[in-house]
């Protein structure tokens, strides 16, 4: 903000639509990590609010009727919208609602589908030619009605721009943390899946895991190893190496990850090692070849070809983004 300004940068507008038999569980994932007060970081990230089509909408499986709530053109101020979905998957949406996205659409607002919200934004006709992510329940059904749309149904989320779209349920949590790492960086993120207790990132390309086996054994649990590690991202650590350090063989600990995180033990260092080097131009500090020693990512040739890949960013302009907002130093 420019000295002697005495007005706070208004705070992001996300505005969740709810219709008839939507699901409450992504509803309040979206209220957990868009509509909650941060007072630990000393700011507001989102103004958030609910809105519906009408007084009285019934939660699905009628569970619940909420009330009190927005009417609809509060999706008219949004500048994220995030779209109903349901189990219904057959029954059309309402076009007041159909309306009320396609307006955000053309006026520029960034659109959300949680689970079935694929749905929504296919009927609405905004997903034709785009890639998108839906519940792998589901995906047959889905291509069969919008068969334009570029389906991606093992994926846990889809980052296509101003339009993206989560998995299944839980994966909201994954997508919502994702846009919150996009509009305030790696930090603030972190912070929100602290408080949240949720796994800080899991890359949306990861799969969709149809029938992963609940671990049964305690003592086989990754997070001895996962903190041990992070602690230590600037050594040379290997999957041989934490194997060893589990007291395992390398193919038993890819089994505990891709069962465990559904990812493969490179990949989780890797992308730990990019989260810190994130951190740390979060944190001001401008020598590449430093972040790149660091967070274990090597050489600044590595670090950058990275962090243009996690984040479609350089290294400078991450930093012109979300690092300190004192000075416009570049990397070298």
């Amino acid at each position: 903000m420019p000295q002697g300004s005495s007005q706070p940068r208004p705070a992001h507008r996300v505005v969740l639509v709810v219709d008839e038999n939507s699901n409450p569980f992504e509803m309040s994932c979206a209220i957990e990590v868009f509509g909650l007060p941060r007072p630990e970081l000393g700011r507001e990230l989102y103004d958030f609010r609910l809105c519906a089509a009408a007084p009285r909408t019934r939660m699905r499986d009628g569970f619940f009727t909420l009330t009190d709530v927005a009417e609809l053109d509060a999706a008219d101020e949004a500048d994220t919208l995030i779209v109903p979905n349901r189990p219904d998957t057959d029954t059309p949406r309402s076009p007041e609602v159909l309306r009320a996205v396609r307006r955000a659409h053309a006026r520029g607002a960034r659109l959300i589908g949680f689970c079935s919200g694929a749905f929504t934004l296919a009927e609405a006709g905004l997903l034709d030619g785009r890639r998108a992510a839906c519940h792998w329940m589901w995906a047959e059904a889905f291509r069969a009605r919008f068969p334009q749309v570029r389906l991606e149904p093992d994926v846990l989320f889809v980052d296509d721009g101003d339009i993206l779209t989560a998995s299944g349920s839980a994966s909201a949590l994954d997508l919502g943390l994702h846009v919150v790492r996009r509009d305030h960086g790696a930090e603030i993120a972190n912070a929100v899946s602290r408080r949240l207790v949720f796994a800080a990132h899991r890359d949306g390309g990861q799969r969709q895991f149809v029938e992963r086996p609940v671990p049964t054994v305690p003592d086989e649990s990754l997070a001895p190893l996962l903190a041990w590690a992070q602690e230590r991202l600037d050594e040379p650590l290997t999957v041989a190496g934490l194997a060893a350090r589990a007291a395992v063989s390398p193919a038993t600990l890819h089994r505990r990850f891709r069962s465990q995180l559904g990812t493969t033990p490179l990949a989780w260092l890797t992308g730990e090692r990019v989260a810190l080097a994130c951190r740390l131009i979060e944190r001001g500090e401008e020598r590449l070849d430093v972040v790149a020693a660091r967070s274990g990512l090597g050489t600044a040739a590595n670090l950058r070809a990275r962090l243009r890949r996690d984040t479609g960013l350089s290294p400078s302009a991450y930093r012109r983004r979300f690092g300190p907002a004192t000075g416009e130093a570049l990397f070298v």
